[in-house]
């Protein structure tokens, strides 16, 4: 059965998938990367992979859910006829349903980081930027934090399409978008912070790398959520007369944008203060508490910027939970409740482990480190970018190219050549270096 509810406007179908794409991997993940791999030179090979290969991917999932309109795990036998090619979406759906597991651990973070500086703002607790390790080490504040961020996007996303997620998201992006302008103008106003301005924005081409390279090739497409078929799903709720080529060109600019800001939040403050900045945990929870102390009234401006990144982990944990439970009630809106509590469920007990992978399970290591490490590496360096070929090559090679021009008549023929030919060969060699690093 069809999927039954619609976005209610271009705009909530706009603003709900750069919700999607605009997750802690913008915000968090790309200023270290920018860091390590040249500040501006990265920049400047983001920005360009980000059109040239973010795009057009991005334009592919769109006009895959477009055409199918149904849910992710039957839309691709729906376009072929072919039930076999449904496996794509079933590998979207566990793609999506761990990733979920995992992030949902930081996002509980960030809620617990920000209960307790709240408290320390007002003088009940004495502020300690060693609390982070104190946290994850904790069992029960782990659990709380994860169980907390689990509930509160369960009950956004068993509101509805319409209700629930467009109306979340046409409040909390343009928040998201205000709290980032007011930590921007704190962070430039600080003096020596020119220097970290220049380091980001100014390419200096002999910090070019092939490894950089590589980096940036990856961000492209990771940055914009591809890979689980969430996008897909989203796709799937717009109305015929939706624009999808440019409400996917407005979804790229405002990631692009999006990852400036978070570079002009942390680049300039950090150099101004001689902070470094570091990969990881490190970075949102132990670097940034040491940089914004030595700020005036800089746990207030920190507490913003806990809730913008709380913001960004809850509109992508939104599409996350929303993919699954589209592909559980099938088009059965009335079972919507009740199938988003139970997910939930089910995503906070296999997320249980990745929660206690820093406390009682931090012995337990293999492959790629703890459990956690594992789950971020088996989703991010396997399946997301597995998910992202497999879609690609589906809309070049199996569907008919006329299915795809009726959503996307303007440049039409350089898109599928580019699909064809040219992006495959990119994600392998992405692929092939993300398991290798």
């Amino acid at each position: 059965m069809d999927k039954k509810q619609n976005w209610n406007s271009s705009l909530g179908f706009i603003l709900a998938s750069a919700g999607s794409a605009i997750g802690l991997g913008a915000i968090w993940k790309f200023p270290y990367i920018a860091g390590q791999y040249g500040g501006g030179a990265f920049l400047l090979e983001f920005v360009l992979f980000t059109l040239i290969i973010g795009l057009p991917l991005l334009m592919t999932e769109f006009s895959i859910g477009q055409t199918g309109g149904t849910y992710s795990t039957a839309i691709f036998g729906k376009l072929t006829s072919n039930k076999i090619m449904n496996g794509i979406g079933y590998l979207g759906n566990i793609t999506a349903f761990i990733l979920y597991s995992f992030y949902s651990v930081i996002g509980g973070w960030i809620i617990i980081f920000i209960g307790y500086y709240l408290l320390g703002s007002v003088g009940l607790i004495k502020e300690d930027i060693g609390f982070f390790p104190y946290m994850t080490a904790s069992p029960w504040l782990s659990l709380l934090g994860q169980f907390l961020f689990i509930a509160v996007t369960g009950h956004i996303v068993s509101s509805g399409i319409e209700n629930g997620i467009e109306k979340a998201s046409k409040v909390m992006m343009p928040l998201l978008l205000l709290l980032f302008m007011i930590i921007v103008v704190r962070s430039l106003t600080l003096d020596g912070a020119m220097a970290g301005v220049k380091y980001f924005l100014v390419p200096r081409f002999e910090d070019l790398s092939g490894e950089g390279t590589l980096y940036a090739m990856g961000q492209s497409f990771f940055a914009l959520s591809l890979g689980t078929t969430g996008m897909i799903t989203y796709a799937s709720y717009t109305k015929e007369e939706t624009n999808i080529f440019s409400s996917a060109g407005w979804i790229v600019m405002m990631n692009l944008l999006v990852s400036v800001l978070a570079g002009l939040a942390i680049f300039p403050a950090a150099s101004a203060l001689g902070i470094k900045a570091e990969a990881g945990p490190g970075l949102l929870f132990i670097v940034l508490p040491q940089l914004f102390s030595k700020l005036t009234f800089g746990t207030g401006f920190y507490i913003l910027f806990l809730i913008l990144f709380l913001f960004a982990a809850l509109t992508s944990s939104i599409s996350l939970l929303e993919l699954n439970l589209s592909n559980v009630i099938k088009g059965r809106e009335d079972k919507r409740r009740s199938a988003a509590l139970w997910l939930s469920f089910a995503v906070f007990i296999a997320g249980i482990p990745a929660a206690l992978s820093f406390g009682v399970l931090n012995k337990v290591k293999f492959g790629a480190g703890t459990i956690f490490d594992n789950m971020d590496f088996m989703v991010t360096n396997i399946m997301m970018p597995l998910g992202v070929l497999l879609t690609t090559l589906f809309a070049g090679y199996v569907m008919k190219p006329e299915q795809l021009q009726r959503v996307m008549p303007k440049g039409f023929h350089f898109w599928y050549a580019l699909i064809r030919y040219v992006l495959p060969v990119v994600i392998i060699i992405v692929f092939i270096s993300q398991l290798m690093g």
